[in-house]
């Protein structure tokens, strides 16, 4: 029976196993490292930036890595004599032969010419161990049925640690000389003298506001604040349409406009569509919401719809998005399209990109979200225009203006941005705020008040206020617009000094 059983097993030389694949490292590069190190400590600046101890596969490189930085940081030589006593009692080290394998490291060390390429050799093997990690990862979380974790939900968070990776494995970056800067900034300069002095910033398509700002520019952070009913959504849409368009005309080569990316929290992305079509076909929206429509408003319609197809608008509605997840979609679009504008509608509805801890500070999170969006604008080059809710206390004021401590929730919003503007119509209040009849009152006197209403209200039908509250490089102030409210569309404003003499 025994040889029966043993004629049926299969010999284990026959079993095709496939060979164990260990986590790419390179020792050699490490000790030729360390070594070089040892022989002449200015090697180790020319890897300080972008090498630290974690980046080493062996645990001991690391920690004698970690010691070396530590003596040449405070001024000191590091060689085998100065760390000696400090690894006598590693037992790590006792295993490979003591303090004797520094010695070891610094005589076996032939060149510190290519000490950088040993350490950039380290740092990649270290991103590619860090790649197999998250790979695992996604595996294992795809592998567990959890319904509170869905495959999208998956998605996200592997595109947001796989950003990470790429964030912090960048070995560039650190100090630039001045003239690399001052040679970009003359490149700024010689682009806005070629358009007629407009600035390369993205044109808002409104004259007096671009005067002001100069374009929203790279990098910056945009807040657009106002109470509800005011028009931050119009104008921000009509900012990007504009953008959009502006591209559109310039071509994939000109300097105007910019590829928009549109995080609507609020609005879904057929209510957008639907302002745009009203905008551009001149139809009123709430006419096109309630099918209130004639046979020309389809020709007005079918003509917009055409002109509009190829506009570089993208539109993303997802509710409660986070700030990682923006970010992520962000990079895909810009490295997909060429993404030259976010817009946030609005930041109060995004999530911080930390996981939730329960009932934490809003304006902790609020915080988190602006410093994100700021971190966003800076990494893609991009302006970010955030819309932003106010606090109720100007409805406490006689004089409803906005002012910055009105920014809700949190100060941050005016640390972090570059730019805080504020969209007001006194028209809104004024329409709401009628006259009435007091008691014993004249009719003279109730009507000369009636009348002072009326001449407000006329002075500001349309009328908006953009008030450039801050801006961190240019002059604050407020710009004056028109605002037609059948089409929610902002455009420029003409006021008596700019008309001819003659009109």
């Amino acid at each position: 029976m025994e040889s029966t059983a043993a004629s049926r097993a299969t010999p284990l030389r026959d079993i095709d196993v496939e060979p164990i694949r260990l986590p790419p490292s390179n020792t050699e590069a490490e000790q030729a490292l360390l070594g070089a190190i040892f022989r002449n400590n200015l090697a180790h600046g020319r890897v300080a930036d972008f090498l630290e101890p974690e980046h080493f596969s062996n645990a001991v490189h690391a920690r004698i890595y970690a010691a070396i930085g530590k003596l040449i940081e405070r001024g000191q030589i590091a060689n085998p004599v100065t760390l000696k006593n400090l690894f006598d009692q590693d037992g790590a080290l006792a295993e490979i032969g003591g303090a004797q394998y520094l010695t070891r490291l610094a005589e076996a060390a032939v060149t510190i010419i290519n000490a950088e390429d040993y350490g950039r050799r380290i740092h990649d093997l270290h991103l590619r161990r860090q790649l197999i990690g998250v790979g695992e990862d996604v595996v294992n979380d795809a592998f567990r049925h959890d319904l509170d974790d869905d495959a999208v939900a998956q998605i996200e968070r592997a595109e947001a640690k796989l950003f990470e990776l790429a964030s912090t494995g960048q070995a560039e970056g650190g100090l630039r000389p001045f003239k690399s800067a001052l040679a970009n900034a003359l490149d700024m300069a010689e682009s806005a003298f070629k358009r007629d002095g407009r600035t390369v910033g993205v044109a808002t398509g409104f004259i007096d506001l671009d005067k002001k700002l100069g374009g929203l520019h790279p990098s910056d952070l945009v807040i657009l604040a106002g109470r509800p009913s005011m028009g931050k959504t119009s104008l921000a849409t009509n900012i990007a349409f504009n953008a959009a368009k502006a591209r559109l005309q310039a071509g994939p080569d000109g300097n105007d406009g910019a590829v928009i990316g549109f995080f609507s929290l609020e609005m879904s992305a057929e209510q957008l569509a639907t302002r745009i079509l009203a905008e551009e076909s001149g139809v009123s929206s709430d006419r096109i919401r309630r099918g209130d429509v004639r046979r020309e408003d389809f020709e007005k319609f079918v003509a917009a719809s055409t002109r509009l197809q190829t506009v570089p608008l993208f539109i993303d509605d997802t509710p409660a998005l986070s700030v990682a997840a923006l970010r992520t979609r962000a990079r895909r679009l810009k490295r997909q399209q060429g993404l030259g504008l976010i817009v946030v509608d609005y930041l109060q509805l995004l999530r911080p990109a930390a996981a939730s801890r329960g009932q934490e500070n809003r304006v902790q999170e609020i915080s988190e979200i602006t410093r994100g969006l700021k971190a966003i604008a800076k990494e893609l080059a991009v302006p970010v225009l955030a819309l932003s809710q106010l606090s109720r206390a100007v409805e406490q004021r006689e004089d409803k203006r906005p002012q910055l401590s009105d920014l809700r929730e949190s100060g941050s919003i005016e640390q972090d941005s570059d730019v805080v503007m504020f969209i007001f119509r006194e028209e809104y209040y004024l329409s709401r705020g009628e006259p009435s009849r007091r008691p014993e009152e004249s009719d003279d006197k109730f009507n000369d008040r009636h009348d002072r209403w009326r001449e407000r209200c006329e002075a500001t039908f349309g009328l908006a206020e953009v008030i450039i509250a801050k801006q961190r490089h240019g002059p604050i102030g407020t710009v004056k617009l028109h605002f037609e409210a059948e089409t929610t569309k902002f455009d420029n404003f003409i006021g008596p000094e700019t008309l001819p003499a003659t009109y």
